[in-house]
């Protein structure tokens, strides 16, 4: 006989409210002139990186109706940055989410930084249709039960 399983959201009713953080990373590497063009602001859709950060904002707050079984919560905080290496024609996206709830933001900084980096994807692939995305991570989680963990 087959064992039992159940699925549903976990219940977080006897949890306790906590200060919650999670930040995330991830990366799209792109071809050298696609690169020079996404830096100079040169994408006909407009600009590449204040849209990603909105794209990513925008992930963050919809988590749950995107990621099934993930709670509704409070955002009291995302904020998306990007880094450039020239070297490796690579943007990193790092994404910070903070709230005050019964449940870790984790998945919610993982979706921001996979919202944007689609977005860089889809502004830029018209230049570059060789991206790669990848190397998306959870980079530090504070607060809650489980307690910190950095990477």
């Amino acid at each position: 006989m087959g064992s039992k399983q159940s699925a549903g959201m976990v219940d977080i009713s006897e949890k306790n409210v906590t200060s919650r953080l999670a930040s995330a990373s991830g990366a799209i590497r792109m071809s050298r002139e696609a690169f020079k063009i996404l830096l100079s602001k040169g994408s006909p859709k407009g600009d590449v990186l204040e849209t990603a950060k909105v794209a990513g904002i925008m992930a963050a707050k919809n988590t749950p109706a995107i990621i099934p079984l993930c709670h509704p919560i409070l955002l009291n905080k995302v904020n998306i940055t990007f880094e450039s290496n020239a070297k490796t024609s690579m943007i990193t996206v790092i994404a910070q989410v903070k709230s005050d709830g019964k449940t870790g933001v984790e998945m919610e900084a993982l979706t921001a930084v996979s919202a944007a980096c689609l977005t860089v994807y889809d502004m830029m692939k018209w230049a570059d249709k060789t991206m790669v995305i990848g190397d998306i991570k959870l980079l530090e989680k504070r607060g809650g039960k489980s307690g910190d963990y950095v990477l």
